[in-house]
């Protein structure tokens, strides 16, 4: 799973597309964004929050996309379970 990849995970368990912001920001989604600075050790950073009123809010960093975008399908696909939008089928 990768940034070009996710959205058609997430629209696969019923994740609405106008909560998510790939490598962007806007209020009232989730934001997967790449850092524009390298970190120290010179890997790429990869930024995961929710965005409101032009605030981060649950900000994780990673330093591989594979492992952001899997944190960031993980909670909301999380979130879909919690509220029984999806589950174990019969």
């Amino acid at each position: 799973m990768n940034t070009e990849s996710i959205m058609r995970w997430l629209e696969a368990v019923g994740v609405p597309p106008e909560v998510v912001s790939i490598g962007g920001e806007a209020d009232n989604t989730w934001c997967l964004l790449r850092g524009d600075e390298p970190t120290g050790d010179g890997e790429v950073a990869w930024e995961v929050f929710w965005r409101e009123q032009g605030n981060r809010y649950d900000w994780a960093r990673f330093t591989n996309e594979q492992v952001a975008c899997h944190y960031l399908f993980g909670r909301l696909t999380w979130a879909q379970v919690a509220r029984g939008a999806v589950g174990v089928l019969p």
